[in-house]
C-alpha cells in the first residue's frame, strides 16, 4: 500500500522490454541513433506540429535548462509558490539560467491566477533595478494534484505574449493532466500559447526519461551545447530513445495515466465515504490531498500504508481543528484497487486511537 510517490514503483513490463531489445547490437552514439530520431517524430507526430525535442534523464535537468532558454541571466520567472522548480530543485533553475531570480505567486488550488500575475507584472516598476520578466511557469498538473483548463492557459499565454513573455509548461504529470481534460496534446500546449514543456514520463512507467519539447523552435537554438554543458547528453542515447518509443507506442502512456487517475478518483471517494476525513481538493489526477486526524494518519503508517504528511494547510488553510494534518497519497500506473480498499479497511476501523 504504497502510495508516496508515482516514482516509488517500476518501470512498465513494455518499456523494460524495449530497453532488454535495444541492448543488442550496435548504434550510433550520443542521440545520432535510429531509436532516438524515432522518438523525435514520435514527439512531433503527438503534438501535430515540428518540434525540437531533447531528451535528457530527469525532471529537474528538464525544467531547468528549459528555462535557462527561456530566460536570461537578468530575468524574472514568475510561478507558482508551491512549485517544483521554486521549492524542490535546490536552485537548479537559478544555476541554469545564471542567476534569474524564480518569484512565487501564493494562489489557492495550486495554480496561478490570471490576476495574480498581472498583479505581480505590475509590481515592476523600477526599470533595471529590477529584473526583467521574462517567463511565465505553469505546473500541469499541479503540486496539488489540479488542472488548468485549456483557458486558463490560453489567458496566461495571451498575457504571457502582451509582456514579451515566454511560457514554460512544467508537465512532470503531463498525461495525467492530459487525460483528465480528454483534450489533445497541441490543445494542451501549443494552441494555448506554450512556448516550451518539460515533458513527464518517469513517473508514468519510465525507467529514467523527461524531454524538453519546444513548440517555439527559436528557443531551441543552442540548446544542444546547454544539455552538453549540463551534463545530460547521454553517449548511450538508444536507451533514452527506446524508453519514449515503447511510452508513446499503442497509447501507453494515455492508458497509464488513465489508470493512476482512475485509482485516485476510486480512493478519493472511498475515503470521503468513511466520513473520518474530509477532501477539499477534486481528485483530478493521479493525487489525493485530505485533511485527518493525526491519529489516523499515525495508524496508517503503522498498518503499513506509506503516504506523506503534505507541507501547509490545504488549499484554504483548511486545517481547522486540533490534531489534522493535510496528507498526499499518490497512485500510478501499478496501483490497484486492492491497494486503495487496504487503506480504506483501515480507516473505517479507527476509532480515534491507535
Amino acid at each position: 500500500m504504497n502510495f508516496g510517490s508515482d516514482n516509488v514503483y517500476g518501470v512498465h513490463p513494455a518499456i523494460m522490454d524495449a530497453i532488454v531489445e535495444a541492448n543488442s547490437g550496435t548504434q550510433s552514439s550520443y542521440g545520432t541513433d535510429v531509436y532516438t530520431r524515432k522518438a523525435q517524430d514520435q514527439l512531433s507526430a503527438v503534438f501535430e506540429c515540428e518540434t525540437d525535442v531533447f531528451l535528457v534523464l530527469t525532471g529537474t535537468a528538464a525544467n531547468s535548462l528549459c528555462l535557462s532558454a527561456m530566460t536570461p541571466p537578468y530575468g524574472a520567472v514568475i510561478c507558482h509558490g508551491d512549485a517544483h522548480i521554486l521549492v524542490d530543485e535546490c536552485g537548479a533553475p537559478e544555476l541554469f539560467t545564471g542567476g534569474a531570480k524564480l518569484i512565487g505567486i501564493d494562489d489557492p488550488l495550486g495554480k496561478l491566477r490570471l490576476d495574480s500575475i498581472e498583479k505581480t507584472l505590475n509590481g515592476f516598476t523600477r526599470g533595471e533595478h529590477d529584473p526583467k520578466p521574462a517567463a511565465v511557469s505553469i505546473t500541469q498538473a499541479s503540486e496539488l494534484g489540479t488542472v488548468y483548463s485549456i483557458d486558463e492557459i490560453a489567458a496566461i499565454g495571451k498575457l504571457a505574449r502582451s509582456k514579451g513573455m515566454k511560457l514554460h509548461m512544467d508537465g512532470a504529470r503531463f498525461a495525467n493532466a492530459l487525460v483528465s481534460l480528454g483534450c489533445s496534446p497541441a490543445e494542451m500546449t501549443w494552441k494555448a500559447g506554450v512556448d516550451a514543456l518539460s515533458f513527464g514520463c518517469t513517473k508514468n512507467g519510465a525507467m529514467m526519461l523527461e524531454a524538453v519539447v519546444f513548440f517555439d523552435r527559436a528557443l531551441a537554438a543552442d540548446f544542444s551545447h546547454r544539455r552538453m554543458r549540463a551534463a545530460q547528453l547521454v553517449s548511450k542515447g538508444r536507451f533514452l530513445g527506446t524508453q519514449m518509443n515503447s511510452y508513446l507506442e499503442n497509447g501507453l502512456w494515455l492508458d497509464n495515466a488513465r489508470h493512476a487517475n482512475d485509482m485516485a478518483r476510486y480512493l478519493s471517494e472511498a475515503l470521503e465515504a468513511t466520513g473520518k476525513m474530509r477532501l477539499p481538493l477534486p481528485a483530478q489526477a493521479n493525487e489525493v490531498f485530505p485533511i485527518m486526524p493525526k491519529s489516523l494518519f499515525e495508524l496508517l503508517l503503522s498498518k503499513g500504508v506509506v503516504a506523506y504528511q503534505w507541507p501547509g494547510e490545504g488549499p484554504g488553510n483548511d486545517v481547522a481543528a486540533d490534531g489534522e494534518i493535510f496528507v498526499r497519497f499518490v497512485c500510478s500506473f501499478m496501483t490497484s484497487k486492492a491497494d486503495c480498499d487496504g487503506v480504506v479497511r483501515e480507516v473505517e476501523k479507527w476509532n480515534g486511537a491507535i
